[in-house]
């Protein structure tokens, strides 16, 4: 069985708090794993989900760190076509730059669950295409 892994990462201060954006983006992360585990398993790929919290020391001193998602190791915008931006966040992010995504012209702070199906679902495919041509080349 082949196997894919998301990441998500964030901010998580002392008081164990997260940005409303990031609060949205882990909720679409988690409800796209579960619909996608099933599916993906179906043919073939084992699908993991790895949650990490970045600290405030490491957080204030790379703030687009936060709130990404990597899918397979490569940033959801890449699969996506898109680009990374930032904005003024709020809460435990302070006044910080945070990571926004733009896709298809429109700017994301938090990260839909259908742009992160789309984006597991295009890996997917990449990883069949590389799959094949491997097999092919092992013939």
């Amino acid at each position: 069985m082949m196997k894919m892994e998301i990441k998500w990462q964030r901010l998580v201060n002392d008081a164990g708090e997260t940005c409303e954006r990031c609060s949205c983006t882990g909720e679409a992360t988690k409800a796209a794993f579960e619909k996608l585990k099933l599916c993906l398993h179906e043919i073939g790929i084992k699908i993991q989900l790895e949650i990490i919290s970045i600290d405030q020391k490491d957080f204030f001193a790379n703030p687009i760190d936060s709130n990404r998602i990597l899918i397979d190791g490569t940033p959801i915008e890449k699969w996506l076509g898109g680009t990374t931006d930032t904005s003024r966040c709020c809460g435990p992010c302070g006044d910080s730059e945070c990571r926004t995504i733009a896709i298809d012209g429109q700017s994301y702070e938090a990260i839909p669950e259908q742009l992160i199906i789309r984006a597991v679902l295009l890996a997917a495919a990449d990883k069949y295409k590389t799959e094949q041509l491997l097999d092919d080349f092992r013939q």
